[in-house]
């Protein structure tokens, strides 16, 4: 996992591709969101926002 960090960043940073850091980083915030909520009480609250 840390060696396909290192390359995503090395790619980033040679392409000058920085704007995918903050796309990147929602998918991986909102696909964390929904592992999480998955048996929690508030998964009906989160299934609103959608």
């Amino acid at each position: 996992m840390l060696e396909f960090l290192s390359d995503l960043w090395g790619f980033m940073r040679e392409r000058r591709k920085f704007w995918l850091a903050p796309i990147i980083l929602v998918m991986v915030l909102l696909g964390a969101l929904i592992v999480v909520s998955q048996g929690s009480a508030i998964a009906p609250f989160i299934y609103t926002l959608f």
